[in-house]
């Protein structure tokens, strides 16, 4: 049961990673060289817990679908999950001895860089049964790896009355064979610029899904749909850390369009929910960073 009643409006699904965030990283390492960053912070990583945190944060209700670490990074997440009231009845946790999912992320100014180990299945497995106890009107899948190793996600949640929205999370291994026809089965699909360029390089170009929204950064973010292209310029901002801010976004766009409201108003969302997640260390909403501080897993400069 989530701390909003017993039914949620969001399940959101993919892998939990610890993340390891070096910020004020002066340039990005090459083999053989060192650099030193000027700040630090450990945290629940991962864009479904991330997604799920600003639903919550924007006053819906959110279900995570994911495997949970043990080990030492264990204690940390949950701390950072059950702090920002995600409800986690759909998790389980990690097979004793499955390694930590970790993502080491560079960040320096404008650009970023990440070193990612992924260990295990995606996702606990789900039934609709399962599903359809939540009451979600909505499933956000994290990462489009998550949806090619599991596609059966797309029967659930459509036998539960569930619209869909998929992020990219752009993985190499995944071919466009495979991904086209589940990119096109979902309801939204928000990759960013690079993962676009990507995907039309490979044939598939925009519009790949019934909504598709691009997040540009600091360009802002573009919707193409049935009524045509719309663009929203960027929130200005000086950048603290700007990882999870697509996830972020997609919360924000998330929660204005199961409002009913218009493609432009849900980019203006998505784009003011990324802002406010770059001012922050972690990818976490502003108010979860500082009950997360007190527990001791950030390191400041």
């Amino acid at each position: 049961m989530s701390a909003h009643g017993p039914q949620t409006d969001v399940v959101t699904v993919g892998r939990v990673y610890c993340d390891l965030i070096f910020t004020d990283v002066p340039r990005m390492p090459t083999m053989g060289t060192e650099v030193y960053a000027g700040g630090f912070g450990m945290h629940a990583g991962g864009g479904a817990a991330i997604t799920a945190a600003h639903l919550v944060a924007q006053g819906r209700s959110a279900t995570l679908a994911a495997i949970l670490p043990g080990g030492a990074f264990g204690p940390m997440i949950r701390d950072e999950l059950h702090a920002a009231e995600i409800d986690l009845s759909l998790c389980r946790s990690a097979e004793p001895g499955t390694e930590a999912q970790v993502t080491a992320a560079l960040v320096g100014g404008e650009d970023r860089a990440f070193i990612t180990h992924r260990s295990g299945p995606a996702a606990p497995r789900l039934n609709e049964v399962a599903l359809g106890r939540t009451g979600a009107q909505h499933m956000h899948i994290a990462e489009l790896a998550t949806l090619v190793e599991m596609p059966e996600l797309l029967t659930m949640a459509r036998a539960a009355g569930m619209t869909v929205s998929l992020d990219c999370s752009w993985d190499e291994t995944v071919g466009l064979t495979d991904a086209a026809p589940l990119i096109a089965a979902v309801d939204v699909f928000l990759p960013n610029a690079a993962e676009a360029e990507r995907l039309a390089d490979m044939g598939a170009v925009p519009p790949v899904a019934p909504i598709t929204v691009i997040k540009e950064g600091a360009k802002g973010a573009t919707v193409w749909s049935k009524g045509g292209r719309e663009h929203a310029p960027a929130k200005r901002v000086t950048p603290v850390d700007t990882t999870g801010a697509g996830d972020a976004f997609n919360a924000g766009f998330l929660h204005a369009w199961l409002g009913g409201q218009p493609l432009d108003a849900c980019l203006v969302a998505g784009n003011t929910a990324g802002a406010r997640a770059i001012g922050v260390r972690g990818g976490f909403p502003p108010q979860r960073a500082a009950h997360v501080a007190q527990l001791g897993h950030e390191v400041l400069p």
